[in-house]
């Protein structure tokens, strides 16, 4: 999961207390380099203050739900961690998608305890596969490449998707019949898979889709 704040106090204590709870955590220091790890490293949860200079948390908030709301899918869950404790502030973050908002100072029992408490409640969606761009999700069924929808067949969804589950995982045309297509070779070409991944390069970009000469393809964020 991700804290983001820009005291590195605040964040070092938050980070200390999910540790402790078992949970791997990253820290971003403002509002930037917080979309930037949340668009390649999909956390889980996000802790997000909203006082940071620059782009502060509300636009962070609203950035990510928007780009949400653009591709389909899954919520990122998000707990606000904010010294505003009015109930303006409180009304704003909730409406713009917040899913928990805490009033600093706080008690980092508490705040893991409520991060339990969202991560069980998101935990029955199927949560969309983010790698730098490459937006998969398998409850609609909907991709998106750079916050733009990309059509895809059915099979087509069905292999980036697994790929997708497996980045940088090389497989080989067999193991995509068998995994993909529950299909073997002796029943269906493996030029089959070899056309798909054509198709797919062609439709979310060739520099994802990496094939690994004489072993076979990688899903490469």
């Amino acid at each position: 999961m991700l804290v983001v704040d820009d005291d590195e106090r605040v964040r070092t204590v938050v980070a200390w207390q999910l540790e402790a709870d078992g949970y791997a955590v990253a820290q971003a220091r403002d509002g930037a380099d917080a979309l930037e790890r949340i668009d390649v490293e999909r956390p889980d949860l996000v802790v997000l203050d909203l006082s940071m200079p620059g782009l502060g948390g509300l636009d962070v908030l609203r950035r990510v739900r928007a780009l949400e709301a653009q591709c389909g899918g899954a919520a990122l869950p998000v707990i606000v961690l904010s010294g505003r404790s009015g109930e303006t502030d409180r009304i704003v973050g909730l409406d713009l998608g917040a899913d928990d908002y805490l009033v600093k100072p706080f008690s980092p029992g508490e705040l893991a305890a409520r991060v339990r408490s969202v991560l069980r409640r998101s935990a029955g969606a199927p949560r969309p596969v983010q790698l730098s761009g490459l937006s998969v999700d398998p409850a609609t069924r909907e991709v998106c490449v750079d916050g733009a929808p990309v059509e895809l067949t059915a099979r087509e969804f069905d292999l980036l998707a697994f790929l997708a589950r497996h980045p940088r995982q090389v497989f080989s045309r067999a193991q995509l019949l068998q995994q993909v297509w529950r299909s073997e070779p002796g029943w269906q070409g493996e030029a089959t898979v070899t056309e798909h991944v054509h198709r797919l390069r062609s439709k979310v970009g060739a520099g994802r889709l990496r094939t690994v000469r004489g072993v076979g393809y990688q899903l490469e964020p």
